[in-house]
């Protein structure tokens, strides 16, 4: 006999044991008829009534589960006897002959740890042997009872496609995210303020949409189908996304470059926004569907679950991480080769449906929980029936009540009132949460730019974007770490870790995380070059002739000696006290009248001439360190014509005799790039010396020698990244720990403190947390005027410091609670409500009759 996943235990557990050790008593344990264990609970639909029962057992979840011995029962002929609800079922034995036991047979082995079962069950013993047709020795029905009572530990089967299918979808979120960025950047040609909006706007939207999806779940179409569906909508904005990425959709001049870009802006667009609907809709209710595939009794499993499920963010995130540069390193495209977005999208959106189809494969086993009508709308109505009531009834005269919910007691029942309380309670303790997701999205904004600025150098060269990788890391390490060794430690210690007590932890742990990144931001600013303040003007002297010079800066404020094929570093003056400077080299003067604007910086350049000293201005086009972690590059023609000059793929242009090119953006690679100088008559070649990121390179072309390009480098340190990646290690750490802490711990606590038919509702109370928080980093990136990035880490954790503290302060006066009991009280409340009112109706109906 086959029972759905999950009912067979709890079934089992409502055997009438009374009637059992009644019948037992009457006929004697020889003389009872072999029948088969029923369950209490009414045939289900298409179920045949009679099934033959195989020699190896029933198959439950998927599992055969043998009969075997269970402690000293000896042999048993055929079946089990049991009376279920106080009737007796029967079942002939099974015509094999087979001796049957109970427990759970895996192979060629018997095990009967599965049903928790004692004695000779755990051992095996209890050998398979054909019976000759004879019913003695029939085990004390009692004790088969008591085995069978035994509660299901095991871990579901079926929970296992909800991890994987999340899996998935989680890993092609982080993919899509990880590319929209430079997706933004390079494709549609945004700046990068605009873009980091951008993507900050989606990710608070995704983290917005759960409340629709828990609405949905709850109300109308059940968790199962709000999943298959919203899967489906997800899908489908990842292959618009995907399609906005193809440069070919609107490149009819075939350069390179969409001639449409409101096309691809406008399919982006509603890519992103069916994304964010499809992926906020799917996130609080996979997580409380997965909770659902769990008996009451497992709560330590349904513990287990949420790790592995939170461990799958993990994996995802790292996974993602050596995946995205993998994908931006390819090029495709029909009629020019770019960098291959639609291979960047399409990957997620292949991976979504790979999940939507392992989550089809288990609907068959899952425990779908049917929704309980629009619980939401009543709830509002609720609430708002509360405060009116409440309103009407202000005066003294009126009796004070317990809760200003209990108002709302004339119109709605004691059980949705008393659900509503157990949600209110936990969204208060939620409004100081969103703070801690403040800081904890900026790792991959804030921290990925404060590793533009630092050596990645561990042996091999590590990308900013690639220290990513080290959380997804830690995270996999420090949740197991947390759940066997760290936990069982504290509760050995005898110490009342509460759920509240970690995420209290977590924020603390959070804010310390800040602080290290202030001071790792402290030591990077030291190596930051100064740049011209209001008021101030740097000036830079390069001398490209073959005798050395010197420079007096006028009305007497300092000289500078400068050397053949030397420059000086940038020296800052007051722009009102500088007026004019002179340059003079062997027997030759020059004087230069200076019209120079403030904050900005100016390269002067000068050789000296057979008759005269030539020099040309250049005000430079960097007056603040680079954004992100790069090479500046930009080149002097010392030659006495005009060149073109190319370095790699990038062109410089037409540069006329002593002129300097604009600093252009260099990536940063480990192989040299090629420099070319072209004229009518000349064409010189020579490869590059290996570019460093964080420096400013201006190279002068100087001479050409059977095609060999002579140049000269001058180099200025703009952010020349001295400080290790390494030292962000720390930080990563403290952060990880507070997720472990905090995030993990919060989502089961969420779950365990839900009512049956509120459980989504909560899940998406808590990813409305991280939605506000991605909306407090916009708000304070936007009104800042901090100009310090350290002071701003401070700022952020001294913020959640006194966050962590109200926090602790309100957790100390809740009162946990289980709600299955709760409402398991209130059952049994309307049943003997139900029942003294059918009593007085039968009362009346005789007092009726006998009149």
């Amino acid at each position: 006999m086959s029972w759905r996943a999950g009912e067979v235990p709890e079934d089992w557990k409502k055997v009438n044991v009374n009637s059992v050790l009644e019948m037992e008593k009457k006929e004697g344990p020889d003389n009872y008829k072999a029948v088969t264990a029923s369950p209490q609970s009414p045939k289900r639909q298409n179920e045949p009534a009679q099934q033959p029962v195989s020699p190896r057992g029933v198959d439950i979840e998927g599992t055969t589960w043998s009969w075997q011995r269970c402690g000293a029962l000896g042999s048993a002929a055929g079946a089990v006897s049991v009376l279920a609800g106080g009737r007796r079922a029967k079942r002939a034995a099974p015509s094999s002959g087979w001796e049957p036991s109970f427990g759970r047979r895996t192979g060629s082995g018997r095990q009967g740890g599965a049903l928790g079962l004692p004695g000779a069950l755990r051992s095996g013993a209890g050998p398979w042997r054909r019976l000759k047709g004879r019913r003695k020795n029939f085990p004390p029905v009692a004790h088969i009872v008591s085995c069978l009572q035994r509660p299901l530990s095991s871990f579901p089967f079926r929970a296992s496609f909800i991890i994987n299918s999340d899996f998935f979808e989680q890993f092609s979120f982080f993919v899509t995210a990880g590319v929209l960025i430079i997706y933004c950047i390079n494709f549609l040609r945004w700046d990068a303020n605009f873009t980091a909006a951008i993507y900050h706007t989606f990710v608070a939207l995704c983290y917005l949409t759960p409340i629709l999806g828990a609405i949905i779940a709850d109300s109308w179409l059940g968790k199962f189908k709000t999943i298959l569906y919203l899967s489906i909508v997800y899908i489908i904005g990842q292959a618009v996304l995907t399609v906005s990425s193809i440069n070919d959709l609107t490149d009819h001049n075939r350069d390179g470059s969409p001639d449409n870009a409101a096309v691809h802006i406008a399919l982006s667009m509603v890519g992103l926004i069916l994304i964010a609907l499809g992926t906020g809709g799917i996130k609080p209710c996979m997580s409380a569907f997965g909770g659902d595939q769990f008996e009451d009794d497992q709560e330590k499993q349904r513990s287990m679950f949420f790790s592995y499920f939170y461990e799958n963010t993990a994996v995802a995130s790292f996974i993602s991480a050596i995946v995205i540069p993998w994908l931006m390193v390819s090029e495709c495209g029909i009629h020019t080769k770019q960098e291959c977005y639609p291979l960047a999208f399409g990957v997620p959106a292949a991976l979504m449906a790979v999940a939507l189809v392992v989550f089809v494969i288990g609907s068959k086993m899952y425990k779908k929980v049917k929704p309980q009508g629009n619980i939401m709308l009543e709830v509002s109505k609720c609430v708002g029936f509360a405060i009116k009531n409440r309103f009407r009834h202000r005066s003294k005269e009126f009796p004070k009540r317990e809760h200003w919910l209990d108002w709302a007691s004339e119109k709605y029942d004691k059980r949705l009132i008393a659900q509503i309380k157990m949600v209110l309670r936990v969204l208060f303790l939620y409004i100081p949460l969103p703070m801690f997701w403040a800081l904890f999205y900026q790792q991959g904004s804030r921290w990925t730019l404060q590793a533009t600025s630092m050596n990645g150098d561990f042996f091999f060269q590590i990308r900013p974007e690639q220290m990513q990788i080290v959380k997804p890391i830690l995270l996999i390490i420090m949740i197991p770490v947390a759940d066997y060794l760290v936990y069982p430690l504290i509760k050995k210690c005898k110490l009342n870790f509460t759920p509240l007590k970690k995420m209290t932890v977590g924020m603390f742990l959070g804010s310390m995380a800040f602080f290290a990144a202030a001071l790792v931001q402290v030591q990077i600013d030291k190596t930051y070059q100064v740049f011209p303040a209001a008021g101030q003007t740097q000036i830079k002297l390069i001398n490209l002739g073959t005798v050395p010079a010197t420079v007096h800066f006028q009305p007497q404020l300092q000289s500078v000696d400068v050397a053949s094929k030397e420059a000086t570093g940038y020296m800052t003056f007051e722009t009102s006290k500088l007026h004019s400077l002179d340059i003079i080299a062997a027997n030759q003067n020059k004087t230069e009248l200076l019209e120079l604007r403030e904050g900005q910086r100016y390269t002067l350049a000068f050789k000296q001439g057979p008759t005269r000293i030539s020099s040309t201005w250049r005000e430079d086009n960097v007056t603040s360190k680079p954004a992100k972690r790069e090479s500046l590059v930009r080149f002097i023609n010392n030659f006495s014509f005009s060149i073109n000059v190319t370095m790699g793929d990038m062109r410089f242009g037409k540069l006329d005799p002593l002129s300097v090119s604009n600093y252009s953006v260099i990536a940063e690679e480990s192989w040299p790039y090629i420099i070319k100088a072209s004229a009518a008559l000349t064409y010189c070649v020579v490869s590059s010396k290996i570019l460093e990121s964080g420096i400013a390179y201006t190279i002068s072309l100087d001479n050409c020698i059977a095609n060999i390009l002579k140049v000269t480098y001058f180099e200025d340190l703009i952010a020349p990244n001295t400080v290790h990646m390494a030292w962000q290690i720390p930080q990563y750490f403290l952060l990880t720990c507070a997720e472990v802490l905090f995030s993990v711990t919060g989502l089961v606590f969420s779950y365990s403190q839900a009512p049956s038919n509120m459980k989504s509702v909560l899940q998406a109370g808590w990813l409305l947390t991280v939605a506000v928080g991605n909306i407090i980093v916009l708000i304070v990136a936007g009104a800042s005027a901090i100009q310090q990035q350290w002071a701003e880490y401070v700022l952020f954790a001294a913020l959640l410091l006194v966050v962590c503290i109200i926090f602790a302060i309100m957790a100390s006066f809740y009162t946990y609670i289980d709600p299955n009991e709760i409402e398991a009280q209130f059952s049994k409340e309307e049943k003997e409500e139900d029942k003294k009112d059918q009593d007085s109706n039968e009362r009346e109906a005789e007092t009726g009759s006998c009149l």
